[in-house]
């Protein structure tokens, strides 16, 4: 069953004649995971694994839809490697550009559903 904010977001979405953009983004440190494995009675396996990070990449993703239209996924990735000074997530001007990127895409009127929005603000997304 769809939230609140997800009907109004319906209703508008139908006002306007737009999609639907449900929007998320993740991430995932490149340093693999170091596990157990299995080895001979005897034989002690031994899994080699860099003593250092070698950073994380993050990806944000779009899902559109709209009634008699095909769903749509776009994402964007960014590779981030712990230099000095670099951001480690997606940066403010990185989703505006997204979401310009989407909207110029998809060449329609979108109403956009984002699951914890993590940056300072969005006053700076637009149509």
């Amino acid at each position: 069953m769809a939230s609140p904010a997800v009907a109004v977001g319906k209703r508008l979405a139908a006002a306007q004649g737009a999609g639907i953009c449900f929007q998320d983004e993740a991430g995932q440190v490149m340093r693999p995971p170091v596990a157990k494995t299995w080895a001979r009675r005897g034989h002690t396996p031994v899994v080699e694994v860099s003593g250092k990070g070698s950073g994380r990449v993050s990806i944000a993703g779009l899902v559109y839809l709209k009634p008699g239209h095909r769903g749509r996924l776009m994402w964007r990735t960014r590779l981030h490697r712990n230099r000095k000074g670099e951001r480690g997530s997606f940066s403010e001007d990185d989703y505006i550009a997204f979401l310009d990127q989407a909207h110029q895409r998809l060449r329609a009127p979108i109403v956009l559903i984002w699951d914890n929005l993590n940056t300072t603000s969005a006053s700076g997304c637009g149509n």
